[in-house]
């Protein structure tokens, strides 16, 4: 029977990013954005790969993966990486898809993420939120933050995740890391119980339903400082998602409770560079006066307003980033083109 750890050292050669098994295909792998098969490899019929899927957790989550047909969990090879795994039941059989977790946390000072982004770290308090589709490196711009607050803060930092992806050392802070699943019976609960655990700074690795954005809006107005995430691609739809997330009828309260807490939006995507590999695009919104009256009016139409009159706070829209990129070399004008919210900003390109 093939082995799960083999795969995993292919991908550490390799340097790709994801690996993607499923009954009846061979294995392959994700690199610079394209999946491409694993040299070699054979194809894996539905009990071989269920035997190698089944070796690799505890016979209580395999219990919850026949039962539930989905499991999200982590695991780690020494010498290696971690991964993030997800089983899940597709047409032709049990299917898994792993993403390795760098085994070293990359410090914020090497990620070339805007000037700005470093100093979310010195806040007080307030709801930082960084948004982006899956596999656009939010976990990782997190971890830097984390890490950072790590060298240089004595504070308590709490993590809620599923499953836990960087493992941090204590440095100056002390860390506590909570596994939904394991550790908390869900995001929102360890949220909750993170208020009574003298937090400083709390990570909740996704806000996926009402209770949970309620309570980190609510812990970010009582002088927790609050990193969250959301599957969201601009600052403006973020702010809607979280207004959307409460019901009708509370909906004008969360408007004034976000235009106090909400402290930073850093929307992300990874676009190709022109020499290979991929490199990060932000958008960038931080706190101000008008930020905080176009969220209680609920004019979020505003927001790339407040984005475009506030460069000089590091504030910029996705289309800038993306244009900066261009003029740099950095990025093809075909692929920003493809990535561009306003295609006529970058039309030039656009039959390239």
């Amino acid at each position: 029977m093939p082995d799960l750890h083999d795969y995993f050292r292919q991908l550490k050669r390799i340097g790709a990013s994801d690996l993607h098994l499923a009954a009846q295909r061979p294995p392959m792998y994700r690199a610079s954005g394209q999946i491409t098969p694993i040299p070699g490899a054979p194809v894996l019929d539905d009990p071989t790969l269920r035997g190698m899927l089944k070796a690799h957790v505890t016979e209580l989550q395999w219990e919850r993966f026949e039962r539930d047909h989905d499991l999200d969990f982590a695991t780690a090879l020494d010498g290696v990486a971690r991964f993030r795994g997800n089983y899940f039941v597709q047409h032709s059989g049990v299917a898994a898809v792993f993403r390795m977790v760098p085994d070293q946390i990359i410090p914020i000072e090497q990620l070339g993420v805007p000037d700005v982004v470093p100093g979310l770290a010195t806040l007080e308090s307030g709801l930082v939120l960084v948004t982006g589709p899956t596999g656009s490196g939010k976990s990782t711009t997190l971890a830097a933050i984390i890490d950072l607050i790590n060298r240089s803060e004595a504070r308590h930092i709490v993590t809620i995740e599923d499953p836990v992806e960087f493992v941090h050392e204590n440095k100056h802070a002390v860390i506590s890391h909570r596994e939904v699943g394991a550790d908390s019976d869900s995001f929102a609960s360890a949220l909750k119980a993170a208020l009574r655990q003298d937090a400083d700074v709390v990570l909740v690795g996704e806000m996926r339903d009402y209770e949970t954005v309620s309570l980190a809006v609510e812990a970010a107005a009582m002088g927790v400082l609050v990193f969250g995430t959301l599957h969201t691609n601009s600052a403006a739809k973020t702010v809607d998602r979280i207004i959307d997330s409460f019901p009708n009828d509370e909906q004008e309260q969360a408007r004034g409770s976000l235009a106090e807490s909400l402290a930073a939006v850093v929307s992300q995507i990874l676009v190709r560079r022109a020499d290979g590999g991929r490199v990060g695009a932000h958008e960038i919104l931080v706190r101000t006066s008008g930020l905080a009256g176009a969220i209680r009016e609920g004019n979020t139409a505003m927001i790339n307003s407040v984005i475009a009159s506030g460069r000089s706070l590091g504030m910029q829209t996705m289309d800038a980033a993306l244009m900066a990129l261009v003029k740099a070399g950095t990025v093809d004008g075909r692929e920003a083109y493809l990535k561009a919210a306003d295609k006529k900003l970058f039309q030039q390109y656009g039959n390239a």
